[in-house]
């Protein structure tokens, strides 16, 4: 399995980011995606999900109406297009595997998606 996470940058507040995470070695459309974020010295956050169907995506409250999550099962690749960046949404950014093959849409935790990319840098400032 490998997520391979790429767009990330430097912007200003109020500009916008478009992230990707290429998937490879799984069957990408038979599962869930998640993109979650890290920040030195603080836990990982949750940030978005999305069924394996595309159909289905559910957001942070931190995030929600500014971020959108979408994937293409064709390209096998998740995208997380990021609007309206405030600076306290600078983090590292990793997108992440459900650990099922499953139509569902589970609540994340951490331990049902332990598959992870590098991640990818996102820095909010002035």
């Amino acid at each position: 399995v490998q997520l391979v996470e790429s767009g990330g940058g430097s912007v200003q507040p109020g500009g916008s980011l478009s992230l990707s995470c290429a998937a490879s070695g799984f069957a990408f459309g038979n599962y869930a995606l998640a993109g979650v974020r890290q920040t030195p010295g603080k836990e990982l956050e949750w940030v978005s999900k999305i069924n394996r169907a595309g159909d289905n995506a559910y957001y942070a409250d931190s995030v929600n109406e500014r971020f959108t999550i979408s994937r293409d099962n064709d390209k096998n690749t998740l995208y997380l297009q990021m609007n309206s960046l405030k600076p306290e949404d600078a983090a590292v950014y990793i997108c992440t595997k459900y650990v099922f093959a499953s139509s569902e849409l589970p609540i994340f935790r951490a331990a049902d998606f332990p598959k992870r990319g590098q991640g990818t840098q996102v820095t909010v400032s002035s």
